[in-house]
């Protein structure tokens, strides 16, 4: 039997009180915070199509490696979440590392977008940015950093274009879409994928947040806002949350063809790992990548859990291949402290052993 529930008044009271407090004192705050932004270190484009544009970052000093990063970031986002702010960017700290970096941004899809394909992006404007990048550097390859989705895109490429890819670097990157502790894999298995785009044609930014946002429902949609009372009062705190909070919500839709493929295709029929996606006629065979690759994932990470992450070395072609596990959830890998810490390190380090 359950105990009764043991409440007190005097207790509850003092709480309340305390709230009450916070609020006052946090809201004078509220009031004087600018508006958040991100993308904080020096960029320009030097490549736009249609709503993709291609970005080169500018550090301090000239970069000392030799071969240039392409981050390849998915496409459920915009990719500012590897250069957040000052002190949380993963882009940031590959240039003080020395490393040249290029950023592709998808832009925002619309109805003139809604029969975009996956050929579409990866044989077509990924294609592309990565010979823009080849030749303002004179080079036959390049290092390509896929992120998420965008490693899974990044994977695909470098099987179809391996001669155009140096490096390939992955992080939080699924393969295996079917393993059991996939809950975002589960929850698409008997979904209708075509009466679904068919009906939204592109599918509403706000609909896969709420997806996204309900695999933690308590701690997503509820703990995050009562523990904001606590933080009010600290503009810097507040800044950091709110800049977050409209990375999250500043979310591209998704062009109607590619979200029908990338579901039925890699989360229902998990054909990455048996070699039967098609894209531009031509098979994605694992098998076919012989560059080397560095595999990084996060422990923690509830949207691609480890082990969809861990089976790639299973089923890549290279004998060059690492992986690297660090703390953290999906997000946490690019902005936690240990984060910026770690894992910029141990990208530079792995490729300059590489970079000859």
């Amino acid at each position: 039997m359950f105990s009764p529930l043991q409440l007190d008044p005097q207790h509850m009271v003092e709480e309340m009180a305390a709230f009450q407090r916070k609020l006052a004192e946090g809201l004078p705050v509220l009031k004087h915070l600018d508006e958040a932004h991100y993308g904080a270190t020096p960029h320009e484009a030097v490549y736009r199509e249609d709503k993709l544009t291609l970005y080169h970052f500018q550090g301090d000093t000239k970069p000392s490696a030799k071969t240039p990063i392409l981050i390849c970031y998915a496409l459920v986002n915009t990719p500012w979440m590897v250069d957040l702010q000052p002190d949380r960017s993963l882009v940031a700290n590959l240039l003080a590392q020395g490393e040249d970096v290029y950023l592709i941004d998808w832009g925002y899809p619309d109805g003139a977008d809604r029969w975009l394909t996956m050929d579409d992006y990866i044989n077509g404007y990924l294609d592309r940015c990565v010979d823009v990048v080849r030749k303002r550097h004179g080079l036959d390859a390049i290092n390509l950093l896929g992120i998420c989705q965008g490693g899974t895109f990044s994977l695909c490429y470098t099987a179809l274009h391996g001669e155009k890819v140096r490096n390939l670097l992955t992080m939080v990157t699924p393969v295996d879409f079917k393993t059991p502790d996939n809950m975002l894999s589960s929850w698409v298995q008997h979904m209708d994928v075509d009466l679904f785009v068919d009906s939204w044609r592109n599918i509403p930014a706000d609909l896969i947040n709420a997806c996204y946002l309900m695999l933690k429902p308590v701690r997503l949609n509820q703990q995050k806002y009562v523990a904001l009372v606590d933080i009010l009062n600290n503009p810097t705190q507040m800044e950091n949350f709110l800049r977050m909070e409209k990375w999250i919500f500043d979310s591209p839709d998704q062009a109607g063809e590619t979200f029908r493929q990338f579901v039925k295709d890699f989360y229902q029929g998990n054909k990455l790992i048996m070699g039967e996606v098609e894209l531009g006629g031509r098979q994605v065979n694992l098998r076919d990548i012989h560059c080397p690759v560095l595999n990084i994932f996060a422990k923690q990470d509830h949207l691609v859990p480890p082990a969809a992450s861990r089976a790639m070395q299973k089923y890549i072609g290279t004998d060059d291949y690492q992986q690297l596990a660090f703390r953290g959830g999906h997000i946490g890998i690019y902005v936690s402290g240990r984060a910026q810490r770690e894992v910029p390190t141990a990208i530079h380090a792995w490729l300059a052993e590489r970079d000859h």
